[in-house]
């Protein structure tokens, strides 16, 4: 079927709370912290201590901020004049894998996905398009992307400040794993999204865009960006959260409050996790200071806790950088819980099935990216 030139934006419909396979997880967390709440009791502060405020706090502003460029119109607008440039998906999926790995190493992985995947959802609206594939496509892109530089991703700005490395010294150490990890990623692309031609849903009335609101959504992403790099955190959102309450409501009432208790419980669950005696005493005593083992370690530690928490952990035992690094970057593959990306990307695009057709693909993603990076470091 050729495309159709004149169409109009379908309006993206609400989705439920429970699509994305973003509320089993949140059950299966909260189980996992009363299980610790019983077999390790402490005190109700020391509950909050848990969690990493400073991140809850940036995704929260970060996603009125998202709603409010949604509701504005201007995604549906841009999805428009994308597809009437774009002749087939393969061509598509490419651009926007290739945008979402470029950005993420600039601005990123996470505020990288809060542009695109809210994009990608809209243009899925507007045509058929294998919209899970695409968000789960960018996950990797942007794990993969993030990687090159010391501030594309937390597990890289930690490991920069503790090598002591200048920003470039930092890129050229990560330049050969990221080229690998992105080599396989335009393989996946090529393999996974055909050369089909975009074929357009039926035109629905359009989606009014409103100047006002986008900018005003503008103005507030850079100035909670300053508020976050000068750590100003409550102060940010206490501006973006009451100039939305005053000017348009209805953008709080769209936030996915359940991705920021996701993200809450998985500090509480997987920080008690690591500081498990049996867990810290297995790193004692494996060899896992140097080399291979190091970047197996990295891995198979990111695909439990996820490869923030993983680093910071196996910091202690590691003492080859480039091999934790490469690990941790690797280890954000596989499963859904090696990057807080991965669960961002998920929850954005609203997936029935996410959580499936995620795993499909990311598993010999980790495997082919893995062996790869592995003999390109003993070579």
């Amino acid at each position: 079927m050729s495309k159709d030139t004149t169409f109009a934006p379908v309006p993206a419909s609400p989705a439920p709370a429970q699509e994305g396979g973003g509320n089993g997880l949140l059950w299966v967390l909260v189980a996992v912290a009363v299980l610790f709440a019983f077999l390790r009791p402490r005190a109700p502060m020391d509950w909050l201590r848990l969690v990493d405020w400073q991140t809850v706090g940036a995704l929260a502003g970060l996603l009125a901020i998202t709603q409010g460029v949604e509701k504005s119109g201007m995604l549906q607008a841009t999805a428009q004049r994308l597809l009437a440039r774009t002749h087939n998906q393969r061509s598509l999926a490419m651009l926007l894998t290739a945008c979402a790995a470029l950005l993420s190493a600039l601005v990123t992985n996470d505020v990288s996905l809060f542009l695109l995947v809210p994009l990608t959802r809209v243009l899925a609206n507007q045509a058929h398009l294998p919209l899970a594939r695409l968000v789960v496509l960018e996950a990797l892109a942007v794990n993969a992307g993030s990687a090159l530089t010391p501030i594309g991703n937390p597990q890289n700005l930690y490991l920069w400040h503790r090598s002591g490395e200048s920003f470039f010294a930092f890129m050229g150490m990560m330049g050969p794993t990221v080229a690998v990890m992105l080599f396989w990623l335009f393989v996946a692309v090529w393999l996974l999204v055909p050369r089909t031609p975009i074929a357009l849903k039926p035109a629905a009335e359009a989606a009014p865009v409103q100047p006002r609101l986008l900018a005003l959504a503008g103005v507030l992403f850079v100035g909670f960006v300053v508020a976050l790099d000068r750590h100003w955190l409550l102060a940010g959102l206490g501006v973006v959260f009451g100039v939305f309450l005053v000017t348009y409501p209805r953008v709080l009432r769209g936030i996915d409050w359940a991705l920021l208790a996701i993200i809450a419980l998985m500090f509480v669950d997987l920080r008690q996790l690591a500081e498990l005696p049996a867990i810290t005493a297995l790193l004692g005593h494996w060899p896992i200071t140097e080399g291979w083992r190091a970047y197996l370690a990295a891995i198979v530690t990111s695909q439990f806790i996820s490869n923030v928490p993983a680093a910071i952990l196996l910091d202690s035992h590691v003492r080859d950088l480039p091999a934790l690094a490469a690990g941790v970057s690797v280890g954000g593959f596989g499963c859904v819980l090696g990057s807080l990306a991965n669960l961002i990307a998920l929850r954005l695009a609203r997936l029935p099935n996410g959580l499936r057709e995620f795993h499909r693909i990311s598993f010999p993603f980790l495997l082919v990216c893995g062996v790869s990076a592995l003999l390109l470091r003993l070579g």
